[in-house]
């Protein structure tokens, strides 16, 4: 019998993730089949996926209307149904998490994403969950915006499990680096324990739904720049991905870096987030095969994972062809595209992605919350 490719990811280093969850998966048994049969070691939520999960099931109805009944407000309905799952799934990884000294086994929850340019809100509005959550295997989401890099450094040295969301360029992937290596410093100065838990997450296929319809404009020109700009096709997110990663190796191999792992810190591993592949031109496991590699984290809809168990091929790939990559990123700026100022629009882009499905969200339970104090 073919062994489980995903099982093989791991054993090369790769944590894999579940870009879903909802109360369904977790009441079916379904979540704890992923984790038993597929080595799934880890989930990760948004606002748009539990917009779908609670707007799309009627799984909630019972809770909603009995908050709603009990006096409960939308962001108290809200919090209280998310925080339930993530608290649930949590416990199903917990004996991973144990098991592995504390090195997996998480399950995400983002901060409201209107807080996105809120330094200070979003501190409080982290400190709030991660208390309220209770759990030592779950990361409060923060966007990787300028706002959201001082909030980081806080929390962190406040002892908080941290996923950087919404990363999309290089240079402000060394400031997140920087934000936790600086946070943790912090907590080593006042004597207090560093197994504090973060992830850096790099959104990539977004980048090349946005910049290849430019690409593929350029290259149909019959200008000069046309096969330049073909070779460049679809080419740019896995690029970033393993510049990103050739960034974090001489990182977290330095020397301040190793005076914290000393006491006790771990590494802040990169994340593959939007991983799903949005042009059917493109292999399904386009943004999965080419960017495997230790200490690093796939996250991947029910969909992709799917498909990987089906006919993934396992192997040490991102560290290959840097030289390549490094290429593609310096080729766009002779094609006069400049990735900082894409990757900005695409933070904004990002986080309105965000705020759009909280916003529906909190229609429908408005919606619900009504019809159930009006029975």
């Amino acid at each position: 019998m073919k062994e489980n490719p995903l099982i093989k990811l791991t054993g090369l280093g790769q944590s894999i993730w579940l870009d879903f969850i909802s109360r369904q998966m977790i009441d079916s048994g379904e979540l704890q089949r992923y984790i038993d049969a597929d080595g799934l070691r880890g989930v990760t939520s948004n606002p748009s996926i539990f917009d779908k999960a609670i707007s799309g099931s009627p799984d909630y109805d019972d809770d909603i209307r009995a908050l709603a009944r009990e006096g409960k407000g939308l962001q108290e309905i809200y919090e209280a149904l998310t925080v339930a799952d993530v608290q649930r799934a949590a416990d199903l990884f917990r004996p991973l998490h144990d098991r592995l000294q504390g090195a997996d086994g998480f399950v995400s929850l983002e901060v409201n994403p209107h807080l996105a340019h809120d330094t200070a809100g979003t501190i409080a509005e982290a400190r709030r969950l991660w208390a309220k959550l209770n759990r030592p295997n779950v990361f409060i989401k923060v966007p990787a915006t300028l706002e959201g890099l001082p909030a980081i450094r806080q929390l962190i040295s406040e002892g908080v499990n941290v996923n950087i969301t919404l990363l999309f360029g290089l240079p402000r992937y060394q400031e997140v680096a920087e934000a936790y290596l600086a946070g943790l410093e912090e907590r080593a100065a006042r004597g207090l324990d560093l197994a504090v838990a973060s992830v850096a997450s790099f959104f990539l296929s977004r980048i090349d739904v946005l910049l290849d319809p430019q690409l593929e404009k350029m290259a149909k020109s019959g200008r000069p720049m046309a096969k330049a700009a073909a070779a460049l096709t679809g080419e740019v997110a896995i690029a970033s991905a393993k510049v990103a990663y050739s960034i974090y190796q001489p990182i977290f191999g330095s020397r301040r870096f190793k005076t914290l792992a000393a006491k006790g810190a771990r590494v802040q591993r990169l994340l593959w987030a939007s991983t799903s592949t949005k042009n059917p031109a493109y292999p399904d496991l386009k943004y999965v095969e080419p960017l495997i590699g230790p200490e690093t984290v796939n996250t991947l809809p029910v969909e992709t994972l799917n498909a990987y168990r089906d006919h993934g091929q396992p192997a040490m790939t991102l560290t290959e062809r840097l030289e390549k990559a490094t290429a593609v990123l310096q080729g766009l700026p002779e094609l006069g595209i400049d990735l900082n100022r894409v990757t900005q629009q695409l933070e904004g882009e990002g986080v309105e992605k965000f705020n759009q499905p909280y916003d529906n969200l909190m229609c429908t339970l408005e919606g619900k919350r009504r019809q159930a104090l009006e029975r």
